[in-house]
């Protein structure tokens, strides 16, 4: 099982979120951790960029990386935002 790695951004984003919002990212986190592929995740690689976005719900998007035996949490929010777009 990979080991999960929050960077300082991704915590700062995840504290702005609504409760009801982290709840939800809990329970993908647990898909997340036993298979980044998992089909609840929706995740895929972003084009041009060495990183992987995957859904929290039909609004929250959250990015990753997976570095060795861990995965870099990126960045958490609003579609765009949740992807590092803005």
């Amino acid at each position: 099982m990979l080991r999960p790695v929050l960077l300082k951004d991704f915590k700062k984003q995840y504290q702005k979120l609504p409760s009801i919002s982290r709840q939800k990212f809990q329970k993908q986190l647990k898909f997340l951790l036993k298979d980044y592929r998992h089909p609840s995740l929706h995740s895929r690689k972003m084009a041009g960029l060495s990183r992987f976005e995957a859904r929290i719900d039909r609004r929250y998007r959250f990015t990753f990386t997976i570095v060795k035996k861990e995965i870099w949490l990126l960045s958490i929010g609003p579609h765009d935002r949740g992807l590092g777009k803005r």
